[in-house]
């Protein structure tokens, strides 16, 4: 189950940048990942089946995490 949902980085929010799972970046490839660590969030992108690691942000940024809630 993927807990964050989506990653956004930046002081202001409207204004920051976003980056959520599903989400078309970088030419075609797609947002399947976004991972906690333990002093950076790790965002891993896809394409042809291939998983690479894309962009890290480390925790000292301003960061706003969005998790994935179910209720079922």
């Amino acid at each position: 189950m993927q807990l964050i949902r989506k990653l956004s980085v930046g002081l202001d929010y409207k204004n920051a940048m976003h980056y959520t799972v599903g989400q078309e970046v970088y030419g075609g490839q797609t947002i399947v990942d976004i991972l906690e660590e333990e002093d950076r969030f790790v965002i891993y992108i896809e394409r042809g089946g291939e998983s690479k690691e894309w962009k890290f942000f480390l925790k000292s940024v301003a960061i706003s995490v969005e998790n994935n809630i179910n209720f079922e």
